[in-house]
């Protein structure tokens, strides 16, 4: 197994592509503008599967829309051509729209209803079939959940999965919890590196990280935060987790959040690097960046800020 030994300064791809949306032209554009312009040496590849609803134990994930395994297997041999540095990342998604925090079942079995056993069952089967693909390509890392709230107390069913998974997969194992939960899973010592989603508060990080490092210290384990990310949108930065939030395009609420996240997080040494949240396969036009108010930084003053703390980060690990 490799280990996690330098800053990680990635970004997350592909997230909302569905099947024919990579490995196209289009698809390769937007990887590299990813690689030139924000200094990533790491790429989360990201990509979701479906189950119906949050109480449904069947992950479909060799039907559309998720992208196809050559789709995922392009897009690792093109992240590999541009030198970075890849994480699989498979995720599961309720496709009535529920987010998957919600997957949920009852505690005991109870006959005609759904269960435990036959959701992990079907999402084992997701899991390891990536699995072996993140092996096959060469996958530095390889991410077997995220943001699964309502999941991570079912600590036998994480540990005998994670067991399962590498069996088929020799890298860097990896569960990105949903922000405010690092200190509710009770299983970090079975993965290798402790992850989550930060998304807080512009004027939160202080707090948080400081409940952060208790969990790190504990796990003693290395620590990143596979998502971060804040859309560039009015009042974003106090809520940078509600892609909902209804606001007029703001390049500067974006980039507030950017120099409040790495401003805390560079005076803790245990913070190992980022996932930024997210870069599209289908690009927009550079020119048309200030009109955009997703997550996306291409063309914004975030990108500036992210790259100048990359570039840094990396020159001293040089």
């Amino acid at each position: 197994m490799e280990k996690l030994e330098e800053f990680v300064c990635g970004m997350t791809w592909g997230f909302m592509g569905i099947r024919g949306s990579w490995g196209n032209d289009e698809a390769r554009r937007s990887m590299r503008e990813m690689a030139e312009t924000t200094g990533a040496d790491w790429i989360a590849i990201a990509f979701s599967a479906l189950q119906d609803t949050a109480h449904s134990t069947e992950v479909r994930f060799r039907e559309e829309p998720t992208v196809t395994d050559e789709e995922v297997r392009w897009a690792v041999a093109e992240a590999k051509s541009l030198g970075l540095k890849v994480c699989l990342k498979p995720i599961v998604n309720c496709a009535d729209g529920t987010w998957r925090a919600h997957i949920n079942f009852f505690d005991k079995d109870v006959p005609c209803e759904p269960k435990w056993s036959d959701w992990f069952a079907s999402y084992g089967r997701f899991m390891t079939h990536y699995a072996e693909i993140a092996e096959q390509t060469g996958c530095e890392m390889f991410c077997v959940g995220c943001e699964m709230v309502q999941t991570d107390r079912r600590e036998n069913e994480w540990r005998e999965l994670i067991a399962r998974v590498r069996e088929a997969y020799s890298g860097i194992v990896t569960y990105n919890c949903d922000k405010y939960q690092e200190d509710n899973v009770t299983w970090w010592d079975s993965v290798d590196v402790v992850s989550s989603s930060g998304y807080y508060p512009s004027d939160d990080w202080e707090a948080q990280l400081d409940r952060i490092e208790n969990v790190v210290r504990a796990a003693g384990k290395p620590f990143l935060f596979l998502e971060a990310g804040c859309p560039s949108r009015e009042g974003s930065s106090a809520v940078p987790n509600d892609w909902t939030l209804e606001g007029g395009p703001d390049e500067e609420e974006q980039a507030a959040f950017y120099r409040a996240m790495f401003g805390s997080c560079e005076r803790r040494s245990w913070v190992g690097g980022f996932m930024l949240w997210d870069w599209p396969a289908r690009l927009y036009e550079r020119e048309s960046a200030a009109q955009d108010d997703g997550y996306c930084i291409y063309g914004k003053t975030a990108e500036g800020i992210v790259r100048r703390y990359y570039e840094g980060k990396r020159g001293k690990s040089e």
